[in-house]
């Protein structure tokens, strides 16, 4: 890396050397603190789901997948030899992205999103990606927002009883059972019954960023073997760079979800574009290139690591991005390098999150190692962000008794919710 570029980053706090056994130290003893009952950054949620427990048998569930971004909803069905069949699929936005919602809105949203379900099934699977406290009836209390969902009336509520309501508005007539799960928990339960494993991860790197992973029975924590949600977005034992600062202060909730907003895709683009704007600001850029990024109103991850792809082929890469005319093949390098800095340490901190999930989950073997179910955009289609945490993932566990393996595409959200109706 030039070496301007390196003094521009270490001046403002971006630090390219970090100790990821010290981090995953870091987050291990947070971990604790959260499964004690004292104060943590990360909630250590219970779910009082043990995939081992899985029985399934033949009958059809509705699924409801409520992400970041898009809210997904579809008919599962399970035949006498557990194979499943997906029909009825559609996908809409996600209640709450696009403007405010009351409470009675966003429920009555949903409830018009899986109309065409009504009176179809007796239980839901729902999918929902915040942070919630489960209750052990499997229904969750919502703590907070994040990934810019507007509707704040709907935080405290208890989510399938508010659902249920909206349904009978909504003229169904049978009474069903919904359960509530993350969208960590989702993966993992996805990955249970692939293979012999030992234990269970679920790790989410999409809009947003969390872990889950199976829990072993623990007197000192009165714990039952179960799932644990992490909520690893809340994890605030990280120094932030200056880049970090200002693009928390933009966003619609500063201060919330400070790991997430280092390395998820809902932040890293408006991360980048910060990024750019002291770089032009303090001369690393070419003068007329640094008049067309203080024009730049957006930038999304995408765009980020599409010029991450394509670094060699600089005519058109910033077609949508910026003013191509304008830029030098110095300022391309120097893109070049941020950006990678940028993608480099989301690699990193997904390594770190991993890598105390598999610590807390307890023994493994060669022959049993611990399932990894990862699902997320951000993770699999950002510029060597797979191919870097694996790597930074092999560095950590060298030595170690630590055995796991990573599943990727036989991760199927819809699918692992599916699952929570036979537990």
């Amino acid at each position: 890396m030039n070496q301007m570029v390196k003094n521009f980053l270490a001046q403002h706090g971006f630090y390219l050397d970090l100790d990821l056994n010290a981090l995953t130290k870091d987050i291990l003893s947070d971990m604790d603190k959260g499964l004690s009952g004292k104060k943590s950054y990360q909630d250590m949620i219970p779910t009082y789901f043990d995939p081992s427990e899985i029985k399934i048998h033949e009958k059809s569930v509705i699924v409801i997948d409520a992400g970041g971004t898009n809210f997904r909803s579809s008919l599962v069905t399970f035949k006498k030899n557990g194979k499943a069949v997906f029909s009825d699929f559609e996908k809409t936005k996600m209640p709450g992205t696009e403007r405010e919602l009351s409470k009675k809105d966003f429920f009555a949203q949903i409830a018009k999103n899986i109309r065409r379900f009504r009176d179809k099934c007796s239980e839901i699977c729902f999918c929902f990606s915040y942070a919630m406290t489960i209750t052990e009836n499997h229904d969750g209390i919502l703590t907070n927002f994040s990934k810019e969902v507007k509707a704040p009336e709907v935080v405290g509520c208890t989510i399938g009883e508010e659902l249920k309501k909206a349904l009978k508005d909504d003229g169904w007539q049978n009474e069903v059972k919904i359960f509530l799960l993350n969208d960590t928990v989702s993966a993992l339960l996805a990955g249970a019954g692939k293979g012999n494993y030992s234990s269970y991860i679920g790790f989410i790197l999409g809009t947003g960023m969390n872990c889950a992973y199976v829990q072993p029975k623990n007197s000192a924590y009165n714990l039952k073997r179960q799932i644990v949600v992490c909520e690893s977005a809340k994890f605030g034992g990280f120094k932030n760079s200056d880049f970090d600062i200002i693009m928390d202060e933009k966003s619609v909730k500063p201060g919330s979800s400070p790991l997430e907003k280092l390395c998820s895709g809902a932040y890293m683009g408006p991360l980048a574009l910060e990024t750019l704007y002291f770089a032009a600001k303090e001369g690393l850029l070419s003068q007329e290139f640094s008049k067309s990024i203080s024009n730049k109103k957006s930038l999304s991850l995408i765009e980020v690591s599409s010029f991450l792809e394509n670094s060699d082929n600089k005519k058109g890469i910033y077609s949508d991005m910026f003013d191509s005319e304008k830029a030098t093949k110095e300022d391309c390098k120097i893109l070049f390098q941020i950006f990678d800095a940028l993608v480099e340490r989301m690699a990193k901190l997904a390594a770190a999150v991993i890598n105390a999930a598999l610590i807390q989950c307890g023994e493994s073997s060669k022959e049993k190692p611990i399932c990894i179910a990862c699902n997320g955009s951000s993770f699999f289609k950002t510029y060597k962000v797979l191919k870097r945490t694996k790597s930074y993932l092999k560095k950590l566990t060298k030595g170690s008794s630590i055995y796991y393996k990573i599943l990727s595409n036989e991760v199927d959200i819809t699918l692992g919710t599916a699952k929570a109706a036979f537990i």
